[in-house]
């Protein structure tokens, strides 16, 4: 637990309802007698600098406001400061703030950040890069590549969904092999790859299992040769019945390989990053973020099982390379 008596906002003010989502969590936070360095920032190639400046200053917390991609873009900065993140969920799906339990209503998130309950989590690993969330191939990044800008803004979730079923007449299954750091392969044919360190992907919980502080990333694969397939994992994990869900495979580890048949682009939190073939691993509790739950008591000696295809002996290091996104 952290008290907090000074705040580094940050908002990526472009995002769908980034502006007078700034306006009213500066009046909140100036209600809490939270002192604040606030910014609002309309050109999200400016945020690195911005959050590196922020985190100078040594805030009791550091707040960004903006959509996953936002979040997830930046969580490379964080790295290594002992400064807790703390999220205000202001894009259009929000699956990180839904992973870490966050409400998704303005004013009870910056009640939950001056509670000031921490937690330790992971992230996710890219070959270096981190990402906070959740990263996908198949439709997932043709989405991402495609969507016109109006449709995720203004559109919100409904847009999505409407693109999502234009852009499926255009999409292909592919092969995936998945390699362990044993060198052992299993080679399936795929609709969708989920790579999950929370369990929710495009605002539904798509990877239940998944839990930001397990220690372990789970790669789920739609497996299949069929656009049905695909859809009924989708509606059935909506319905909230993932155990009727028979079309995916699992596996758990601490670190993989995935190679495609054809080469495949990755989303990353939505926004298409990183291609295959690409190795996939965890940072095990590298980052202190605002919840509304603290860590349990025994956290600090938690041992994380070792699952199917991991390797006790296999744990990603944490590396100081910095996502480079434009």
């Amino acid at each position: 637990m952290t008290t907090v008596s000074s705040a580094a906002l940050i908002v990526n003010s472009a995002s769908r309802s980034g502006q007078k989502a700034f306006e009213d969590a500066c009046a909140a936070l100036k209600a809490l007698r939270i002192e604040t360095d606030a910014h609002a920032v309309d050109d999200p190639r400016r945020l690195p600098r911005i959050v590196q400046a922020a985190l100078a200053k040594k805030p009791d917390v550091l707040i960004l406001g903006g959509g996953d991609g936002t979040v997830s873009s930046l969580v490379d900065y964080i790295v290594g400061h002992n400064v807790p993140l703390a999220v205000l969920p202001l894009g259009t799906a929000n699956s990180f703030a839904r992973s870490l339990g966050l409400p998704l209503d303005l004013d009870e998130a910056v009640n939950v950040i001056a509670a000031g309950n921490t937690r330790r989590i992971d992230l996710g690993m890219i070959n270096d890069d981190y990402f906070a969330n959740f990263a996908a191939m198949g439709m997932s990044p043709l989405i991402a590549e495609t969507i016109p800008h109006g449709v995720k803004k203004w559109g919100g979730r409904l847009g999505y969904a409407v693109w999502a079923a234009i852009q499926a007449l255009r999409f292909r299954p592919f092969q995936l092999t998945v390699i362990d750091m044993a060198g052992r392969r299993e080679t399936l044919s795929a609709l969708e790859v989920r790579i999950a360190n929370g369990s929710y992907q495009g605002g539904a919980e798509l990877v239940e299992n998944a839990q930001v502080d397990s220690g372990e990333i789970i790669v789920q694969v739609v497996q299949g040769r069929t656009h049905g397939r695909l859809a009924l994992s989708w509606l059935l994990r909506l319905l909230g019945l993932p155990q009727l869900d028979r079309t995916t495979r699992e596996f758990h580890a601490r670190r993989l390989r995935i190679e495609t048949d054809p080469p495949l682009p990755i989303s990353i939190d939505g926004e298409v990053l990183a291609h295959s073939p690409a190795t996939i691993g965890i940072a095990p509790r590298i980052i202190e973020v605002i919840t509304p739950f603290p860590n349990v008591a025994d956290q600090e000696q938690r041992v994380f099982p070792v699952r199917e295809w991991s390797n006790p002996a296999e744990q990603v290091s944490p590396t100081d390379r910095l996502r480079r996104r434009a």
